[in-house]
């Protein structure tokens, strides 16, 4: 793909932009140390006075939870289409959360910049946030900010792992024990950690370093490392290039790596052995978010084009056997979660560029009904259905 390479080596050498990586869309923020609350407060009360809790039965099943990078929130959001209003309520979790990940116990465990926030989703109120061990600057916003980025929880809920953006310098995984709520070890792992995922004995742990082309394997118990360059097209641009890798998942037959490019390239990747196979995609178009479903069929969110020729933001749903559905959607997306059931996905239209919109897009996989927006909070990125 020679254009591609083409393109990608000229945004190396002009003013970098967007994903490509370059220079940073931030503004200093001053951290908050105090627990959150649910965002808002009453007629005539003090700033800051939470609003009164909803009950622990207020949190129906297959509530949305999304990461409202713009507001330094978490947003519980009802889906349902027969509902007018979907907007269940906010919590502040800190400033600029990117991912998240909820456990069996309702915590969901939120990267910001500040730390990992943890918030209790039956009762919707942030309970602790654990600060970093890594140095990552000033508390900042924009897409280049340090802190947390991709986020994992192990299968058996005693760790929680996250991908720690380090400005100019490569992350750092860092490892939290849930129970004592304290980062207890670190280890080293690729530039801007866009991804953590977890193999599905737990022995290892992988994170996809968005501006280094690479995948670190992380033995959580020894932090033992093993680097792996994902780079179908080449690393050629370096941090100018639009063809990095960004999300992964974990195939659940086998325990393979899927890293899909430009909906184009789908990168299977051994993470035991390194060694890796292409397959061919259909969507031509910039891909970000991924998920898998149990019987391994892959959703990877289209952003749209970089370069001329390339289509417009779709969902693409590939079937175990390779076969491709590509759902168009309407304007850039960011990240995807897919209903228990596995009739329904949900794609967040936060976006980590500009373009991006305060709203998740709910997609019928079945195919029965068109696709519709439901309003969240300000430009949200990672998503969760409780």
């Amino acid at each position: 793909m020679n254009v591609r390479r083409a393109v990608a080596a000229l945004l190396a050498a002009a003013a970098l932009a967007g994903c490509a990586g370059g220079t940073p869309e931030t503004s200093s923020r001053t951290p908050d140390s105090a627990p959150g609350s649910v965002a808002g407060s009453t007629p005539g009360s003090a700033p800051g006075t939470p609003k009164p809790l909803p009950s622990p039965t207020a949190t129906p099943y297959g509530t949305l939870l999304v990461a409202d990078f713009g507001g330094d929130t978490v947003t519980f959001a009802d889906p349902d289409p027969a509902h007018r209003r979907h907007t269940l309520g906010s919590v502040e979790v800190g400033t600029a959360p990117y991912g998240l990940v909820v456990g069996d116990d309702g915590l969901a465990w939120v990267a910001t910049a500040e730390g990992v926030a943890v918030v209790d989703t039956r009762r919707r109120t942030r309970v602790a946030r654990i600060p970093y061990r890594t140095r990552t600057g000033p508390v900042t916003t924009g897409e280049y900010r340090g802190g947390g980025m991709g986020i994992a929880l192990a299968p058996d809920g005693r760790q929680v792992y996250v991908g720690v953006n380090v400005p100019g310098r490569r992350g750092v995984l860092e490892i939290i024990d849930t129970a004592a709520r304290e980062v207890t070890a670190t280890a080293p792992v690729g530039r801007r950690p866009f991804d953590v995922d977890v193999s599905p004995d737990g022995t290892e742990v992988y994170a996809t370093g968005h501006d280094s082309f690479d995948v670190t394997a992380v033995d959580p118990a020894t932090r033992h490392t093993r680097r792996y360059e994902v780079a179908p097209y080449g690393t050629e641009g370096g941090l100018g290039s639009w063809l990095k890798p960004h999300y992964a998942v974990v195939r659940p037959s086998d325990g393979r790596l899927l890293l899909p490019f430009e909906g184009e390239r789908l990168v299977v990747l051994d993470p035991r052995t390194g060694r890796s196979t292409i397959r061919r995609m259909t969507a031509d178009t910039h891909q970000h978010g991924a998920t898998i479903t149990p019987d391994g069929t892959l959703l990877v969110v289209g952003t749209g084009p970089v370069v001329s020729g390339d289509r417009g933001p779709s969902l693409t749903v590939r079937a175990p056997d390779g076969t491709e559905r590509v759902v168009p959607l309407d304007g850039p997306h960011e990240d995807v979660a897919v209903s228990a059931d596995g009739r329904t996905a949900y794609v967040t239209e936060g976006f980590t560029r500009d373009g991006y919109r305060d709203g998740v897009t709910v997609v019928d996989l079945t195919g029965r009904t068109r696709p519709f927006e439901i309003a969240v909070g300000a430009r949200p990125l990672g998503i969760a259905v409780l």
